[in-house]
């Protein structure tokens, strides 16, 4: 497997980035939001143009992972001074329960050492990833209701991870 940083907005993998996002997306969330949600929120947090923003002006990194030249999964951080905050962790149906998330966050932590913690927030009906998270040491401290435009909302768990700058996955 081969886990790349992409670091700027011009790189040529953020529409690859965006495409597999779509995949994911429609696969994965079907059923624990509506269809609608889906597209609504992949235009609005998971477009390439987006994605470009977010690596331009809003201090996001992306990691994406490919096995044997497919991308397979991906994530999205933003690297605090004492925290990284993990927006996206996505990996495809196909190639879950192959440590593919695990060896992100290894990837990201250790370009970014020396963090605290890692945070981040999960839809209260997404099972298991929820399930995963907490495998892997993450605790519930918190749930958060965040409007986000036509009506919808995203109604989360905030989770939180402490490393005190070292983490191994279990």
């Amino acid at each position: 497997m081969v886990i790349s940083a992409i670091l700027t907005p011009e790189d040529e993998q953020v529409s690859e980035l965006s495409r597999l996002a779509g995949r994911i997306w429609r696969e994965h969330f079907l059923g624990i939001i509506s269809a609608e949600q889906i597209e609504y929120m992949l235009d609005r947090f998971q477009s390439e143009h987006v994605m470009r923003r977010q690596l331009a002006d809003e201090g996001y990194v992306y990691y994406l992972a490919r096995v044997e030249g497919t991308p397979v999964g991906y994530a999205g951080i933003v690297p605090g001074e004492d925290e990284i905050f993990l927006s996206k962790l996505y990996v495809d149906k196909a190639y879950r329960g192959q440590g593919i998330g695990k060896k992100l966050i290894k990837r990201f932590l250790s370009d970014y050492c020396g963090r605290n913690r890692i945070r981040l927030t999960c839809n209260k009906d997404n099972k298991a990833t929820l399930k995963a998270y907490e495998h892997m040491g993450f605790l519930i401290v918190d749930d958060v209701v965040t409007p986000i435009g036509n009506g919808m909302v995203m109604d989360d768990y905030i989770l939180e991870l402490n490393i005190n700058g070292e983490w191994e996955a279990p």
